[in-house]
């Protein structure tokens, strides 16, 4: 997910007609429904995204366009999420777990006109696990055997990494652990097949318009930056007959209040979040849908940063935030105020209780720590990317501090590069951040927190919750790999404290009534492939 950020589009016009008809005795027949409306869409998607280069973007507005351009060995159902084919026509799976063997399609393209091999793959893998890559998602990748050695450098010699081509069209992966969500993981996007020659050409120009190639059922034909990103089908993609869209407008814009306004005016048919004065009355609207989704809103901590590398000080300032008040005045959209970490909507576990709203408790930790009643505490700042439900999350915190505790912080915003780059470089105090699941495990939420994990951004080291982790990935028994994440995550939330969850995030969405094709899932995936418009 993400560090995963939540800020999140208009169906204009273009002809798509398929001609191809019954015949009558007269020779005419009538044209279906999706051959006589234009199958255009435009969307809302959020903030600008930083890369379109899959083993580099860390965020739901970049994956959200990678889905699209990209096609994985392995590609989710959008109704249930299960694991389908993608590039990968079928797949078998060793009796011990460790060794899966995909067996790609033989009409497969790449944009240029290549075929997608099993080599393509290999390269993809092995650039995002290579160091130099920098991919803040190369853990992904550690479910291969020696795939974290040789990513840390402690392994020099990349043939003993659990990757091989057996053929053109055959790929073999052998796995550290049985892993009983690697499938998950294979169609994630930072494992996406990226093209050797284009990238190795025009290095990191390569995601340009003009430069790049894809193998998905979209290509990328503009993108301009703070405008638009437009998308067109891709008529070589193996599967193109089952693609309805002609056209895909994507607008970035962090401005919920912008969008809000061409969804009204109907220059947008779809947007991922609501401006939060308008959630009441929206609510009574049936374009308004809002579901459950697998993420959660928290703040960070700056660790390496005094007085947040005491755990009292982080506890102090969890506990003196009321967040059922978040949810019930300021959000308003059915989030659930939580002082836990993983959602509780993962199948199979239960994430252990977090310390409570208890200002008492709270202020006698400060004390404990060397500020009494807040005195000489330092004025520390809260970073958020621009958003106006960040800002009025991070106002609030800002006045439950200063009422329960006595102390002063500042708020300060930032766009996303911006604020993606700070977080990484540890340059903040305390900062917002969220969550979505990459796959329904909570491993997906708890991995991220080990040492030099590349989405922890606390800073945050801890012995013994690196080994709980490495002990749940060599684990078969689901029971005990449960127990063994509770007692993880009951050290992160309740010992350590490097964040602060606030809460779990539901699905909020505005949606035209001809647009048919997108299922609201717990993980907001949504591939275009699958939607197509209706209009009577």
């Amino acid at each position: 997910m993400v560090r995963k950020n939540l800020v999140w589009s208009t169906l204009i016009a273009i002809c798509f007609c398929m001609s191809f008809c019954l015949v009558s005795c007269k020779g005419g027949g009538k044209k279906t429904e999706q051959e006589t409306v234009k199958q255009v869409f435009t969307f809302s998607n959020g903030t600008e995204p930083e890369t379109l280069d899959p083993g580099k973007m860390t965020g739901l507005p970049e994956s959200a366009i990678a889905i699209n351009l990209f096609e994985g060995l392995v590609t989710l159902d959008p109704q249930d999420l299960r694991p389908i084919p993608g590039a990968a026509e079928r797949w078998e799976v060793s009796g011990d777990g460790l060794v899966y063997t995909f067996y790609l399609r033989k009409n497969a393209m790449w944009s240029n006109g290549n075929r997608v091999t099993a080599h393509d793959f290999f390269y993809s893998w092995k650039r995002v696990l290579e160091p130099a890559t920098a991919s803040e998602y190369a853990y992904q990748a550690y479910y291969v055997k020696n795939g974290r050695a040789y990513n840390t450098g402690e392994l020099k010699d990349f043939s003993k990494v659990g990757l091989k081509v057996i053929d053109d069209h055959t790929f073999r992966v052998e796995l550290e652990n049985p892993t009983p969500f690697f499938l998950d993981i294979a169609a994630f996007h930072t494992l996406m097949p990226v093209n050797e020659k284009c990238v190795e050409k025009h290095g990191d120009k390569w995601t340009r318009p003009e430069n790049i190639i894809t193998n998905g059922a979209f290509l990328l034909t503009e993108w301009k930056p703070r405008d638009r990103i437009v998308l067109v089908k891709n008529n070589d993609y193996w599967d193109a007959a089952a693609v309805k869209l002609q056209k895909v407008t994507i607008l970035p814009t962090d401005d919920e209040n912008t969008y809000f306004k061409m969804y009204e005016a109907g220059e947008t048919e779809w947007i991922k979040s609501v401006p939060l004065p308008q959630i009441p009355k929206m609510k009574k609207r049936a374009d308004y849908h809002a579901t459950e989704f697998l993420g959660t809103y928290y703040y960070l901590f700056n660790v390496t940063r005094k007085p947040l590398n005491d755990p009292r000080v982080r506890k102090a300032l969890n506990m003196a935030i009321d967040k059922k008040q978040i949810t019930e005045y300021i959000t308003k959209a059915g989030q659930i105020p939580t002082a836990t970490f993983t959602p509780k909507n993962i199948p199979g576990y239960k994430p252990p209780e977090g310390l409570p709203y208890d200002v008492d408790r709270a202020r006698k930790l400060l004390t404990e720590a060397g500020y009494p009643n807040g005195k000489g505490f330092p004025k520390l700042t809260i970073l958020y990317n621009t958003s106006e439900a960040h800002r009025a999350i991070a106002e609030t915190i800002q006045q439950m501090w200063k009422a329960n505790l006595n102390i002063n912080v500042e708020i300060y915003n930032e766009e996303w590069k911006v604020y993606l780059k700070d977080t990484s470089s540890l340059n903040y105090d305390i900062a917002r951040a969220g969550w979505i699941g990459d796959y329904t495990d909570p491993n997906t939420f708890l991995d991220m927190w080990v040492t030099g994990g590349g989405n922890n951004r606390a800073g945050w080291s801890n012995k013994r919750y690196d080994a709980l982790i490495a002990e749940a990935a060599r684990t078969i028994d689901q029971k005990k790999r449960i127990k063994i994440f509770q007692e993880a995550e009951n050290l992160l939330i309740n010992e350590e404290m490097p964040i602060m969850p606030i809460y779990h995030y539901v699905n909020v969405n505005m949606i035209k009534p001809w647009v048919k094709g997108i299922h609201f899932n717990i993980r907001d995936y949504h591939p275009m492939k699958y939607v197509y418009i209706v209009k009577h």
